[in-house]
C-alpha cells in the first residue's frame, strides 16, 4: 500500500498563483488554490478556470478551489504563497496559527518589504520563526505561458536542499523544468530588482531610444542588481542564471510584463496614477523602485539606473533628466 500524494496549497489566485497551481496539478500532484475574494473563488470553482486573470486555461482535475483560508490550509504540509510583496506579512500572519507543526513554506513573491527593507525570506522568518523549511520560486516565467503549457524553466532556491529538490521535482513536467539553488538571497534580490529595471526598459522603448539603449539598460541594470545582491550576501553566479539575467531579460523585452507596459504608458505622457489604473493588476516595479532605492542607500551601493527610475516615479523627475543624468556620469571601469 502506497502513501497518498502530499497536497500542496497555493495562496494567491491572481494570474501567477493560478498558473503555479495549474502546473503543480498538471504534473500530477493534488493542489489547493485559495484567493482572498470569495466571490472570485466561487466563480473559479464553478467554471474550472480563472477567467479574470488566466482565461482559457482549464483547471486539471487534481486542482481544487477554496474560498475559506482555514479550510484551504488545514492538513497541508507544503504551502506556496503567490501574493504581492506588500501583502506577504499579512498573509503569513493569518496562516501562522493554522499551520501544521512541520509545514514547509515557499513563495513566489518578489520584492523588498517597503517599510523594513526585508527580503521575503526575512519577513517569513520574522513572522514564523526560523525553524521551518522555506524556499522561493523565481525565474523567467510569464503566467500566461505557464498556463498554456509552453516550455518553461525556473529556479527553486532554499538553504534546505531536500525541500528545494522536492519542490523542483513536483513542479516539473514534460514542458516545465525547475533547477535548484541554495542562494535564496540572490534569487530574491534578482526578483526584487528586475521589476524596477523593466519599468525603465518600457520607458526607454516608449520614448523611442532604440535597441542600443535597451541593451545598455539591461546590461548595466544587471551590474546594479549584482552589486546589491553581493552587498546583501548573495552569490555572484546567481545573477547570471534564470533568476537574475533570465528574469531581467524577460521582463525588459516582452510586453507581457506589466512593469514594462507601465513604463511605456509613462513614456506616452500618462500620469502614474492613470497608468497604474490602466494596467489593472499590481505593478510591482512602482513600489519596488522606492524599496530598492532605500535598501541601496542603506547599503551604500551605487544603483544609478534604479535611482533614476525611483526619482521619476516618486520625485517627479522628468524622464529626459533621468537619461541626461545617467549619460553624464563620470567615466569608470565597466567591471568595478
Amino acid at each position: 500500500m502506497t502513501d497518498a500524494p502530499t497536497e500542496l496549497c497555493v495562496l494567491g489566485a491572481g494570474s501567477w498563483g493560478t498558473a503555479l497551481a495549474v502546473q503543480f496539478a498538471r504534473a500530477g500532484h493534488p493542489t489547493r488554490l485559495w484567493g482572498h475574494i470569495a466571490a472570485e473563488q466561487r466563480a473559479m470553482a464553478a467554471a474550472r478556470c480563472n477567467e479574470l486573470f488566466l482565461p482559457g486555461v482549464t483547471f486539471p482535475s487534481a486542482l481544487t478551489v477554496h474560498e475559506d483560508l482555514a479550510t484551504a490550509v488545514r492538513g497541508v504540509n507544503d504551502l506556496l504563497l503567490a501574493v504581492p510583496s506588500h501583502a506577504l506579512r499579512e498573509v503569513l500572519s493569518r496562516i501562522e496559527p493554522l499551520l501544521e507543526t512541520d509545514a514547509r513554506l515557499a513563495w513566489a513573491t518578489k520584492g523588498f518589504e517597503l517599510d523594513t527593507g526585508l527580503l521575503p525570506h526575512q519577513v517569513a522568518r520574522a513572522v514564523l520563526g526560523g525553524e521551518r523549511a522555506m524556499a522561493v520560486l523565481s525565474g523567467p516565467t510569464f503566467a500566461k505561458e505557464v498556463g498554456a503549457g509552453l516550455p518553461t524553466a525556473m529556479t527553486v532556491a532554499s538553504p534546505n536542499a531536500d525541500f528545494a529538490n522536492d519542490l523542483a521535482l513536483r513542479i516539473s513536467s514534460d514542458n516545465f523544468r525547475a533547477y535548484t539553488s541554495s542562494d535564496i538571497v540572490g534569487v530574491e534580490v534578482g526578483g526584487a530588482t528586475k521589476n524596477v529595471l523593466a519599468v525603465g526598459a518600457g520607458l526607454a522603448d516608449g520614448l523611442g531610444f532604440g535597441a542600443n539603449t535597451r541593451v545598455a539598460l539591461i546590461t548595466r541594470g544587471l551590474a546594479e542588481m549584482t552589486r546589491l545582491g553581493i552587498a546583501l550576501g548573495a552569490q555572484r553566479e546567481t545573477f547570471m542564471g534564470l533568476a537574475g539575467l533570465g528574469d531581467l531579460v524577460l521582463t525588459c523585452t516582452d510586453d507581457q510584463s506589466r512593469n514594462r507596459r507601465f513604463g511605456k504608458l509613462l513614456a506616452k505622457g500618462t500620469d502614474v496614477t492613470q497608468a497604474l489604473k490602466e494596467i489593472g493588476q499590481v505593478v510591482e516595479g512602482y513600489m519596488a523602485a522606492k524599496a530598492v532605492y532605500r535598501v541601496a542607500q542603506h547599503q551604500q551601493v551605487e544603483m544609478p539606473i534604479c535611482e533614476g527610475i525611483y526619482q521619476m516615479l516618486h520625485e517627479n523627475l522628468p524622464p529626459q533628466e533621468v537619461v541626461r543624468g545617467l549619460m553624464s556620469r563620470p567615466i569608470r571601469p565597466e567591471f568595478d
